[in-house]
């Protein structure tokens, strides 16, 4: 789902750690795999040695070993596993142990509980919530389980108990931490390279990125994909009166007037210098000369601390959405053609609308999408 951004834009709803989690799948399927297949390796180390397994537990160890090369290979087949299946792989991990320590004659030297590290760690990187405390809530009552034929007297037991899980369940919780930290800061890298750092809006980038959501919206539902260019009138004269700081004053209070005036399904990003540009949807040209003249008067309105305000000359192109097309090869053409309906409006005398209905073009060369506009004279 999409909501308001801070832009007046529209936003991905989606938690960093999502992002993260969806990008992550494959590295989860092949991180536990390669857990399930060591453990199965070095469980089977013990099949080789007398007097390590308890005899009539030997088939059912056996087939412990034989379900972690099995679960390892088929997670090897097809990396793609949902958090749920992670949920159970830890639980069936956690199980799996209890049955390979009981069948271990002394599982303080051949089955130690620092075992459940694998475990422990996958469920700190991958799980969250109510997932990863069950986990942790499961680790003492697993480590007092398996140690309870070893010990002779409670103190003792509850001792090493208490020993055990707390180091396996502060190691859990500290990658936990850390991962969520990692999450923090990348989705702090991310929402920055896609904000200008100046006004707060979306950048050239993320106009891109929101082509393809754009595009795909306005063919499902048969409307038309507008894009508007909007330039300050006279910005040049105002930074040359009144310097550059009071032209940054006024970048910012046109965008914040402008973030509350855009729909929340548009996306309100600045192209460079004092060029804006808004991309949305609207049922045919009207629509969008009206939400034109909304975000025109928006600008007329908007006032710095000390009063300076300018206005802004708006071009509108409006095109139907073709399947097949490239969303953001279609994004720069329609850009192109709201640009050139804004020259128009700069020579009709400045602070008005002009719309362009724009055919469908050919394929452009997309070597110029990526350049930086020229600052305009205003």
């Amino acid at each position: 789902m999409t909501g308001r951004g801070p832009d007046g834009g529209a936003r991905d709803r989606t938690t960093a750690g999502a992002g993260l989690w969806r990008s992550d799948r494959p590295v989860a399927a092949l991180t536990i795999a390669v857990l399930l297949m060591t453990g199965a390796v070095m469980g089977s180390v013990n099949l080789l040695l007398a007097d390590v397994i308890r005899p009539a537990a030997r088939p059912v160890y056996v087939a412990t070993m034989v379900l972690l090369a099995v679960v390892s290979t088929a997670l090897f087949l097809r990396p793609r596993i949902s958090r749920w299946t992670i949920f159970g792989l830890v639980m069936l991990g956690d199980l799996i142990y209890l049955v390979v320590a009981l069948s271990i004659q002394d599982p303080l030297r051949y089955a130690t509980p620092l075992m459940m590290l694998f475990a422990a760690f996958v469920a700190a990187w991958f799980l969250d919530g109510w997932m990863f405390a069950l986990h942790l809530l499961v680790t003492p009552v697993i480590v007092a389980v398996v140690l309870v034929g070893s010990y002779d007297n409670v103190p003792g037991l509850i001792v090493q108990v208490c020993v055990d899980s707390g180091v396996l369940d502060l190691a859990a919780a500290g990658v936990f931490l850390l991962r969520r930290r990692i999450e923090r800061l990348l989705a702090a890298t991310q929402e920055q390279s896609l904000r200008d750092p100046l006004t707060g809006l979306s950048n050239r980038r993320h106009l891109e990125e929101q082509a393809a959501r754009v595009w795909r919206q306005a063919r499902r539902d048969g409307v038309r994909v507008t894009a508007m260019v909007l330039d300050l009138d006279h910005f040049k004269q105002l930074n040359d009166t009144h310097g550059h700081a009071a032209g940054d004053a006024v970048l910012r209070a046109v965008s914040q007037a402008l973030a509350t005036t855009v729909r929340p399904q548009d996306v309100l990003a600045r192209l460079g210098g004092e060029e804006l540009a808004v991309l949305g949807m609207v049922g045919d040209a009207g629509e969008a000369h009206r939400l034109a003249e909304r975000l025109r008067a928006a600008v007329a309105g908007a006032r710095t601390e000390t009063g300076q305000a300018v206005t802004a000359s708006i071009g509108i192109a409006v095109a139907r959405p073709v399947d097949g097309e490239d969303p953001v090869d279609s994004l720069w053409r329609l850009l192109d053609g709201a640009d050139a309906a804004m020259y128009q409006a700069k020579q009709a005398g400045r602070d008005r609308v002009v719309a362009v209905l724009t055919p469908r073009p050919r394929p452009a060369p997309a070597v110029e999408a990526a350049a930086e506009p020229e600052t305009r004279a205003g």
